[in-house]
């Protein structure tokens, strides 16, 4: 297993990224495990694996087997494809690396280029989904949507387009209007496309490009939803959809945001169990409350939470979560000390969000974490940044997860509420060292 995972994570060395007719080649040459499949294909910039679980936990309830494909993993790559909860096994994943490895091997004199490591992913994943054959799949893609190698299957049930904000700029152009278009080149003519109508400039580009393929679009507003109480177990909301005015469903979440995907998963599941005969508000609404997405505003011990914000969107949806739990926390007598650990990748706008981090007021003292991993921003540069954009809050540095760790969550204060954010990576290392260290 560690053999293959090294040689995944070498893939970038030696080859480089794939044509979607070269993904369509491949699953060709395996037979076109995609066929007969019902598949949701779910893109946008935050929030993806928050709306793949609510959906996939929906559809759970109503009876249906579900596959889940996502990125990135958190602590194993072996979280990226699972059914039903559970996870491919370590027999199961080098089954179908091998599988994959070895037609490459056979199709190479043809010319046909060897797989980067989401695509190479994905051809595993299909082939393991083939031969598990669950009801639904949901496919989260990797980067974009419209160059996607989950893109490279024509035939969806409904496509999902969740909050667009600015990442990726290099890649996918520095406008939400340019973002939205690559996101948009998931729909498919005649295939539900369900997105929001915010903001202005992404809305109206997913929506031309719905027009103009002859996609019928499903709009999620922020009307849709209101919060009605939260407490430390969760948020309760009313939710409107197609078929219901006035739904009270529960999330155990206590992020906002995640009451807009909810709604986004809502309206997806409505469409497709619509005329199935299921039980569709129970299994809705017991859906969205068992429904479980680590690392997004997790508090994974008391005081402790962590949150994949990775973007300046992301983090705007961080500190709103942030406000609200110091908010009640200063109700009950609220913690002398808030601190934030953060850390970044290098080509991530980090310092735009150390500047929204500093003006939320929130923290009274930054750790700079460095990770691991060549992309990570290391402590003295990532220090330095702080510093410039935090100077009226207290610095720390340490030079690992590990120490962090030890020293501002084992060991913190108890006065002290400690918030996690920056980077998917660095709330993978933390959960995997809290693990080991005490069993969470």
């Amino acid at each position: 297993m560690e053999s293959a995972v090294e040689y995944l994570n070498n893939t970038p060395y030696f080859t480089k990224k794939s044509s979607l007719d070269t993904i369509r080649e491949y699953l060709r040459r395996f037979g076109e495990p995609e066929r007969g499949m019902k598949i949701i294909h779910v893109a946008g910039t935050n929030g993806k694996g928050s709306v793949c679980s609510f959906l996939s936990s929906c559809l759970r309830e109503a009876g249906f087997s579900v596959g889940l494909f996502v990125s990135p993993h958190l602590i194993t790559i072996r979280e990226r494809m699972s059914i039903d909860g559970e996870m491919i096994t370590e027999e199961e994943f080098l089954s179908a690396f091998v599988r994959v490895l070895r037609e490459y091997d056979a199709a190479k004199e043809e010319g046909l280029p060897h797989p980067l490591y989401f695509e190479f992913l994905f051809l595993m994943a299909m082939l393991w989904f083939s031969e598990k054959s669950p009801d639904y799949l949901i496919l989260e893609t990797g980067l974009g949507g419209r160059l996607d190698a989950t893109n490279a299957l024509p035939d969806k049930e409904v496509a999902v387009i969740t909050r667009i904000g600015l990442d990726h700029t290099a890649i996918l152009g520095n406008t939400l209007t340019m973002i939205g278009g690559e996101k948009a080149g998931i729909l498919r003519e005649g295939c539900p496309a369900v997105f929001l109508d915010e903001p202005e400039e992404a809305y109206r580009t997913i929506k031309k490009k719905a027009e103009e393929i002859g996609a019928p679009a499903y709009i999620v507003s922020r009307s849709d939803w209101e919060i009605l109480g939260e407490d430390e177990n969760g948020i309760d909301f009313s939710l409107r959809t197609r078929y219901h005015k006035n739904l009270r469903a529960r999330i155990p979440a206590r992020a906002p945001y995640q009451c807009e995907n909810a709604a986004l998963a809502a309206a997806a599941y409505e469409i497709l169990l619509d005329g199935t005969g299921a039980d569709n508000e129970k299994a809705l609404l017991d859906g969205l409350s068992k429904s479980f997405w680590p690392g997004r505003m997790e508090e994974i011990l008391p005081d402790v939470w962590i949150d994949g914000a990775h973007n300046p969107d992301g983090i705007r949806a961080f500190l709103e979560s942030a406000e609200r739990i110091c908010a009640v926390r200063k109700a009950k007598g609220a913690p002398e000390k808030c601190f934030l650990l953060f850390s970044c990748v290098k080509d991530k706008q980090y310092s735009e969000e150390l500047d929204r981090i500093a003006g939320s007021g929130l923290f009274t003292d930054i750790v700079a974490v460095p990770m691991t991993g060549k992309r990570a921003l290391g402590a003295d540069e990532l220090t330095e940044c702080m510093r410039e954009s935090a100077k009226e809050i207290r610095i720390h540095t340490v030079q690992s997860v590990r120490e962090a760790v030890d020293r501002f969550i084992i060991h913190r204060e108890s006065d002290t509420l400690v918030f996690t954010a920056g980077s998917l990576y660095l709330i993978g290392e933390i959960r995997e060292q809290l693990l080991k260290e005490i069993k969470v």
